[in-house]
């Protein structure tokens, strides 16, 4: 048995842990660029503490989930501003804004020289500076992964950025930045931060390592979000961002599946938010592997962890989860941002994915369209 393990150069994860976020970025340098959500309540006092250290703060804002224009916008203003670390406070989009800019800020090139799919996909010309992540949502698992997710809306797909250099230099998840997330960004968030140590576990790319992370997430996650949808619960938000620190690091080493082979397509499509897109397509991916014969033993498994959460029968998971996932309130795809477009279309370039590479086995383009269809 062989394998590798990528993961931040150091993770640092509990309660609090944000106090000494401060002092660890201004060891890495004095010019120090945050990138941060409109909702990331901490950044003021993050900017404040940094300063009284004798930084200088740059602040930029992420918009959504990143595209490409943005991306070129936000590139210029922070060339211009040359740091010396890039700090991610926000969600997953702007995680993955801040690791992309501290891959391209050093180097002279346009963007699309380094994307894949839609660019050349040439390697980065220069190291990145040194990126800090912080997450405040628990779903993407962005802190811990090589790549950052793009969207090229005159492709009409989202595509990567990606290099083992990008890996932050510190992951530091406090839990306690996630408390009172909105109910919707709980649930989807969480649907995606459970599809990411799901679909890790069934990959034909599964190694042991990344295998101990995913039979703990898995109940975990599915217990903490269940929790989280009836009130707010701070050991559920800790077991939350747990599950998605641990879904960053096996999906970065062992592969994603079909949920997200279908997730980069359908979010390029219909600008719907990528947990809630992953959340829609879980259960109709679940089963057309099941159906398929892939990975037996472990689809087992995870009906076992679905019984255990939802209270049901192993043969009644899948079910289970879909009428949960349903009275919760995620809506179909159906009615989420624009049209899908033509389904043979988004079956082909779904196929065609890098995440699709991982699913257990190769699933029929009957397939593909059934899972469509059943998550539209």
């Amino acid at each position: 048995m062989g394998f590798s393990l990528q993961t931040p150069r150091r993770v640092v994860f509990g309660r609090d842990a944000r106090d000494s976020l401060a002092a660890e970025v201004r060891a890495l340098g004095a010019r120090v660029l945050l990138v941060r959500g409109g909702s990331a309540r901490w950044a003021d006092t993050l900017v404040a503490a940094l300063e009284g250290l004798g930084a200088e703060v740059a602040v930029l804002y992420g918009a959504g989930e990143p595209d490409l224009p943005l991306l070129e916008d936000r590139l210029r203003e922070a060339r211009a501003f040359a740091p010396d670390v890039v700090v991610g406070l926000g969600g997953g989009a702007v995680i993955d804004l801040a690791k992309a800019l501290a891959a391209l800020a050093p180097g002279q090139g346009a963007v699309l020289d380094h994307l894949e799919g839609v660019g050349a996909g040439k390697p980065l010309s220069a190291a990145p500076l040194p990126f800090v992540a912080v997450p405040t949502t628990a779903g993407t698992g962005a802190e811990a992964t090589k790549n950052a997710v793009i969207g090229v809306p005159d492709a009409g797909r989202k595509v990567s950025l990606r290099d083992a250099r990008m890996l932050a230099d510190l992951a530091l998840v406090d839990p306690s930045l996630t408390d009172g997330c909105p109910r919707d960004v709980t649930l989807a968030s969480g649907l995606d931060a459970v599809t990411q140590v799901i679909e890790p576990y069934l990959s034909c790319k599964a190694n042991a390592l990344t295998d101990l992370l995913c039979r703990d997430a898995i109940p975990r996650g599915l217990r903490a979000l269940r929790a989280l949808m009836q009130e707010e619960d701070t050991g559920a938000r800790d077991d939350m961002a747990l599950c998605s620190l641990y879904g960053g690091i096996a999906l970065a080493n062992a592969g994603l599946g079909a949920v997200h082979g279908f997730a980069g397509v359908l979010g390029g499509r219909t600008g719907a938010a990528h947990g809630a897109i992953c959340g829609r397509m879980l259960v109709p991916v679940l089963r057309a592997n099941h159906a398929a014969g892939a990975v037996p033993l472990r689809i087992a498994e995870v009906q076992g962890w679905i019984a255990q959460a939802f209270g049901c029968t192993p043969d009644a998971a899948f079910d289970s989860l879909e009428h949960w996932i349903d009275a919760a309130g995620l809506p179909r795809l159906a009615e989420m941002g624009q049209g899908l477009g033509n389904p043979s279309q988004v079956v082909a370039e779904a196929r065609g994915a890098s995440s699709m590479k991982g699913n257990p086995v190769t699933l029929s383009d009957a397939a593909l369209h059934g899972v469509l269809d059943a998550a539209n």
